[in-house]
């Protein structure tokens, strides 16, 4: 069975794939193709981003992260729908969660690109918080090439398909501020991803503090001396 890997024309033939998933004989089909592709794609990369901390970690974090980004559309993606419906859009169910779907391929790819460069630092480094950054920062720049896309996707139906309505892509801005809050949240009480290896393995933290508070945590612990190292330069002073 040959596996149909035409969705990924979303990459440099945009038009045409979104030409495709305007047609509604096909945009329920790709639903669940793109579904699947980005379970895997989340799910390798979900493996990747576990393994700092052993097989167990990875395995968690391997059905952690595909949880992570359908958890936050199924929470955010009810609102988007029924806003633009109201403001006049034609686009059935399947056709917007298509376009949004494609944003997350793009998403997914890009991520998983990056699993070489994790792995480099992974073997070559040992800083927590600095593989906690790169993380945020990889989800951060496929993010907004997600973004670019499904922009791209809601324009074309906006402007050749006149079936999505010009003030439904300023709302669409605004939802996506809300969709990275909801999922920054989420990652939060969802967390540990990577694992700390001077803690004991546990599926889910302690509620505390907030994901953005973290994020700073992390970058003062990178430029934060050693404190063994700091209390051996006092020593060898001392003599």
């Amino acid at each position: 069975m040959k596996t149909d890997l035409s969705f990924f024309k979303v990459f440099q033939h945009s038009d045409e794939y979104f030409e495709m998933l305007s047609n509604k004989e096909f945009s329920r089909k790709y639903v669940l193709k793109q579904v699947l592709f980005i379970l895997l794609f989340t799910f390798l990369y979900g493996i990747v981003m576990g393994s700092y901390n052993g097989f167990l970690q990875s395995m968690v974090t391997a059905v952690k992260v595909p949880c992570l980004i359908f958890l936050s559309l199924i929470i955010c993606f009810p609102a988007l729908f029924v806003i633009q419906y109201m403001i006049g859009s034609t686009m059935t169910v399947y056709q917007m969660a298509n376009v949004i779907l494609s944003g997350f391929i793009v998403f997914s790819t890009i991520a998983l690109s990056f699993a070489p460069i994790v792995i480099f630092f992974m073997i070559t480094s040992d800083n927590y918080a600095f593989l906690k950054l790169l993380h945020v920062a990889i989800f951060t720049f496929s993010g907004l090439f997600a973004i670019k896309t499904i922009i791209n996707g809601l324009s074309f139906s906006c402007e050749k398909k006149n079936i999505y309505p010009k003030l439904g892509m300023k709302i669409f801005k605004i939802w996506i501020i809300i969709f990275a809050f909801v999922s920054s949240q989420l990652a939060w009480n969802l967390r540990p991803f990577v694992g700390s290896r001077d803690l004991p393995f546990e599926l889910f933290r302690v509620r505390e503090s907030n994901f953005y508070v973290a994020v700073i945590q992390s970058v003062g612990d990178i430029f934060r001396p050693d404190k063994d190292s700091g209390q051996e330069n006092r020593d060898k002073l001392k003599e």
